[in-house]
Formats: C-alpha cells, sequence, structure tokens
C-alpha cells in the first residue's frame, strides 16, 4: 500500500502544527519552504484539512493555520481513511474491476486482510506519536 503524496501532505502539514505551541499560527509559507513543497498543493492540503475540521485559518494580516485539536486527539488511521481518494490496491478492488480472473482468485481476499491490517496499525496511533522530534519546540 502506497499513501498519496495528497495525504503524504497532509500528514506533514498536521506533523509541522503539532510541533508548534497552541495557539500559535503558521504561514502556509513557512511549512513549504521546510519541506520544500510547492505553496500551491500546499494551499490545497491546507483548505481539505479545514473541511475536514483538523485546522482552523485565520485569514488577513496576522492570520494564519493552527490544529484544531490536541496531537494526541489526532488519530492516524483516521487522518489516512479521510484524504486518501481510494484504497484500490489492485484491480479487483475497483468498482470497474474487469479483471476474468475475479471468480476464481483468492488474491483479492489476501490484499483486502492485508489493507485492513494495515488500517488498523495506523488506527493504534495518533498524531502526537508521529511527531518529529527534530521539529519539537
Amino acid at each position: 500500500m502506497k499513501l498519496t503524496m495528497y495525504t503524504d501532505y497532509s500528514l506533514r502539514v498536521l506533523m509541522y502544527l503539532g510541533t508548534r505551541e497552541t495557539g500559535e499560527k503558521i504561514q502556509i509559507d513557512e511549512i513549504s519552504e521546510y519541506y520544500n513543497i510547492s505553496r500551491n498543493h500546499l494551499t490545497k492540503v491546507v483548505h481539505n484539512l479545514a473541511k475536514l475540521d483538523y485546522i482552523h485559518t485565520v485569514r488577513g494580516r496576522g492570520g494564519g493555520i493552527m490544529l484544531k485539536y490536541k496531537p494526541e486527539e489526532l488519530n492516524v488511521g483516521q487522518i489516512v481513511r479521510n484524504t486518501e481518494d481510494n484504497f484500490y490496491i489492485a484491480e479487483c478492488f475497483r468498482p470497474d474491476n474487469e479483471c476474468v480472473l475475479t471468480p476464481i482468485c483468492g488474491l483479492q481476499y489476501v490484499l483486502n486482510d492485508a489493507l485492513n491490517n494495515y488500517i488498523n496499525t495506523l488506527d493504534q496511533y495518533t498524531l502526537q506519536d508521529i511527531l518529529p522530534k527534530a521539529l519539537m519546540r
């Protein structure tokens, strides 16, 4: 299973914010520069994270973004489920599956078990557990 860049960037933004003081407003440019990620990409990610209610955004002069919850209250598995567009790890997972082996193949069951274990493992961690120590103040 490979996470999309979108989910990767979402986790990075949340991790960066999670290392900051409660209420400290961070500029997208700061995160963009730190991770060397396009500001345009991060703007889309930040917009979605706000829509998902993970972060609070303040517009205008003196504005910025900040976590809406404590890092220990944000579940990594839930974040991944909310930011991944799908979990089609093979053709047989797609709604438009055209694999001729699907009716007789056991691979789908094995991959489904692996996917469930993957998500269940992520569910055991919070944002606090994955915060980069080098960024922490």
